[in-house]
């Protein structure tokens, strides 16, 4: 399965309300590590088990990247029964993106 696009109007059905584990990647399309990024995020999403995939583009959805409190991109949030618990900012592997999951 591909990542979700995730807005405003989907986030608390997508996310909050999620019965599995979301990583949601906060990118924007002028930025340059979040390029580098994406492939591994959507390499991650279309063999994701037990937890599904998110992006939320932060230049249209600005009020949730501030809600959330993302200073800095690419971030990349896991939520759990609709709950913040892991973070990472920056360009990672995907080994470590699969890790902030588990």
């Amino acid at each position: 399965m591909s990542a979700i696009t995730i807005t405003s109007a989907n986030f608390e059905e997508e996310v909050l309300k999620s019965d599995v584990p979301v990583l949601v990647d906060f990118w924007a399309s002028w930025c340059g590590p979040c390029k580098m990024l994406s492939p591994i995020v959507e390499k991650v999403a279309e063999s994701a088990e037990g937890f599904k995939v998110g992006k939320i583009d932060c230049d249209a959805e600005g009020d949730l990247a501030v809600k959330y409190q993302v200073m800095s991109i690419p971030c990349l949030v896991v939520f759990k029964n609709g709950e913040e618990v892991n973070r990472s900012v920056g360009v990672i592997s995907e080994e470590q993106v699969r890790e902030l999951v588990k």
